[in-house]
């Protein structure tokens, strides 16, 4: 398949640029996959698709503060997007300056060198605390600020601080939201869990990669960037579970299908912690899922082509388009779609 059958128009204007008020009032389009019906709804109305003895999957990664402005000794501005953090004293980042950034730099926060770029790995820059007891994490809390995504066109804000992460995250890890579970509140998932419905948890820290756009025109050839995850037995077991007693598996966003479509690469779902590569195009055949709670995803991009998977193609696009000519919110703060059979 060529990536240009992912494309789409999308007004500017249906990029959502600040969340919505309360995270329970998004609009929820509702998808059939396997007839395409779509169904128009607020989000708190997920609770009429979803049974007793359904599992919802959530993405417990948090989001760090993973950028930073930085000074070089010249005084020279520079800015430190933490990738991954590797262990208390260095990390994988991007850098951006004026000109190009040397083996040795160092960077300087409140007039005090505070990180030294000491290797080159491909696109990323190895980062590492000049002092030793020193601890990226905390650096990141002094000196960082929500790495909104390029599609957001603002400064990160105290809001942001609160509001681009799910109310569940525990696990810090992620450069970009799990934006699907953005959606949920304490009072949603109180009343699903009051209405039997079940959930687990598993990791996935998103990385920069996944704003990267598909660059060969052909989707096969497409070469996935890697992303840590970790699905525990726990997982595993409320999975199968769920399906011996004829409940659904349902991801809350790409990324939770990711980490249970590669937990079960082998042909049965166990548990795995380390990188994944997979990328989910149509042609692939779900081992997990049965249905996903996801946003609106950018043209051309592997989190289209991974719904398309899902529930086919044509059903995608069309419900884009009728989400585009009802004016719903698209991208990180946006509105969110259910795909589930009838």
């Amino acid at each position: 398949m060529n990536k240009k059958d992912f494309d789409y128009t999308l007004p500017k204007e249906l990029i959502a640029q600040q969340p919505i008020l309360q995270r329970s009032q998004s609009r929820l389009l509702v998808l059939t996959k396997n007839s395409g019906k779509v169904i128009d709804c607020q989000f708190k109305e997920i609770l009429n698709y979803l049974k007793p003895g359904d599992l919802l999957v959530f993405n417990n990664t948090k989001v760090m503060p993973a950028r930073l402005q930085g000074q070089k000794q010249t005084g020279g501005q520079i800015e430190v997007f933490i990738e991954r953090v590797l262990n208390n004293h260095q990390a994988k980042a991007l850098l951006k300056a004026n000109k190009s950034v040397r083996l040795g730099t160092e960077i300087y926060f409140n007039n005090k060198p505070v990180l030294k770029v000491s290797a080159r790995q491909g696109m990323f820059f190895l980062v590492e605390t000049i002092d030793k007891s020193g601890d990226l994490n905390a650096i990141m809390e002094t000196h960082g600020v929500m790495p909104l995504p390029p599609y957001i066109q603002r400064d990160s804000t105290q809001t942001d601080s609160e509001r681009y992460q799910t109310v569940y995250a525990d696990t810090a890890g992620a450069v970009a939201a799990p934006t699907a579970g953005l959606h949920f509140d304490e009072a949603t998932l109180r009343h699903l869990k009051e209405q039997g419905v079940n959930s687990a948890f598993v990791t996935l820290h998103v990385g920069a990669g996944t704003f990267q756009p598909v660059k060969a025109d052909h989707i096969e050839d497409h070469k996935m960037h890697k992303e840590w995850l970790r699905v525990d037995e726990t997982v595993v077991d409320a999975v199968k579970e769920t399906k011996a007693n004829g409940g659904r598996v349902i991801a809350v966003g790409t990324t939770a299908v990711r980490c249970l479509e590669t937990a079960a690469q082998n042909g049965d779902l166990s548990a795995y912690s380390g990188d994944t590569d997979i990328f989910i195009y149509p042609g692939y055949q779900f081992k997990v899922i049965d249905g996903l709670l996801t946003n609106f995803h950018l043209p051309e991009s592997t989190l289209l082509m991974l719904v398309s998977a899902l529930a086919g193609r044509d059903n995608i696009m069309n419900a884009y388009q009728h989400a585009i000519e009802q004016k719903y919110r698209f991208f990180s703060y946006g509105d969110a779609m259910l795909i589930v059979e009838a």
